[in-house]
């Protein structure tokens, strides 16, 4: 009886691992929308302005297998649209910035607006169409208002 409960036991503990690990996977870079009133200053994250229409804030760490090719996409989309910056923060050393944004993994990415609010959060690595899709989201917005 002991062994069948034993087995019984790791059974379970390997069909709940394995459901957690797969909600985890979904749930890696998907946009999340943040309601922040915080307006981030630009010089907490060593910057002297924000882009004129949005910032794409990566927080990353020297030790990220993901975070360069996050930093590559992140890059292009900014380059191919007018008033969006792209920054790219290590918080190797910045451990105060990791605890004050929340990060618990990288790479994780911030959009900002103009104003410097975060409206959008993705965790993980991220395909490029989402984040094309928040900056779309996020002019149309402004444009409203």
């Amino acid at each position: 009886m002991d062994v069948t409960f034993a087995l019984l036991a790791v059974g379970l503990l390997v069909v709940l691992t394995t459901a957690a690990g797969l909600v985890l996977r979904a749930r890696q870079g998907r946009a999340r929308s943040v309601d922040s009133a915080e307006v981030v200053d630009p010089d907490l994250l060593g910057t002297a302005r924000w882009g004129a229409e949005a910032t794409l804030v990566q927080f990353s760490t020297q030790m990220c297998s993901r975070c360069p090719g996050v930093r590559r996409v992140l890059s292009e989309v900014a380059g191919s649209r007018d008033g969006v910056h792209h920054l790219d923060v290590d918080l190797t050393h910045r451990p105060d910035l990791a605890q004050h944004f929340r990060v618990l993994q990288t790479p994780t990415t911030l959009v900002l607006d103009r104003r410097g609010v975060i409206r959008t959060r993705f965790g993980g690595t991220l395909e490029r169409a989402a984040v094309e899709r928040e900056l779309d989201t996020l002019q149309k917005e402004d444009t409203r208002a």
